[in-house]
């Protein structure tokens, strides 16, 4: 599997933390997905921090209430999953009535991770997603007998500000962040915050 890597580098006099996410296609069924700061460090004046990743996929869950920006995705389950071969699963109560996945599969369309929520799943209390390299991607509001088609197309963004891995981020309401592409056989790029606070892809 391709390594892929990103050295960010603050020279500016601003404290706070990078952080690396991804934007939904378009066509996402269904419509409210919302980006996860999928990566994300505190990165001092001075200093820099190296993310590094492979185009590894997971399905993820967490109990995040009604999930809009502003709020923390924390995962509560991470199961590895593959578009092409296990890209099914199920959210659930189980008979103790705790959230669960369950039933990985590889019924969904291929290229594509599916979840499925059943009857039993509470309004507004659970949110799933996907994830790459371990650490959420994107999410959707958990609601009962509804499911989540997600269809990965890595892309990348960088943004400095005050970030967690796992922040809801709105990315219509995002304006300092710049894409880093990848391309051929360019696996690492490096993003400077420069002393104009704004950030430089090299």
């Amino acid at each position: 599997m391709t390594t892929y890597s990103l050295t960010c580098v603050n020279d500016s006099q601003l404290s706070g933390s990078f952080a690396v996410f991804q934007k939904p296609l378009p066509s996402t069924m269904p419509g409210n997905v919302f980006s996860l700061a999928w990566f994300a460090r505190p990165t001092a004046p001075g200093t820099r921090v190296t993310f590094t990743w492979g185009l590894d996929y997971s399905f993820t869950w967490s109990e995040t209430g009604i999930l809009k920006p502003g709020i923390n995705f924390a995962a509560s389950q991470v199961i590895p999953a593959d578009p092409n071969a296990l890209n099914q699963i199920e959210l659930k109560k189980d008979d103790y009535g705790a959230t669960t996945f369950s039933g990985l599969s590889a019924g969904g369309s291929l290229g594509s991770l599916t979840i499925k929520q059943l009857s039993n799943v509470k309004p507004n209390e659970t949110s799933v997603g996907i994830g790459m390299a371990g650490s959420g991607t994107f999410a959707v509001q958990a609601q009962p007998n509804m499911t989540a088609v997600f269809t990965p197309h890595p892309n990348y963004w960088v943004i400095f500000g005050n970030f967690e891995t796992g922040d809801v981020i709105d990315v219509e309401d995002v304006t300092n962040s710049v894409e880093v592409t990848y391309g051929g056989a360019r696996t690492s790029r490096n993003a400077v915050l420069n002393l104009d606070n704004m950030i430089t892809v090299s």
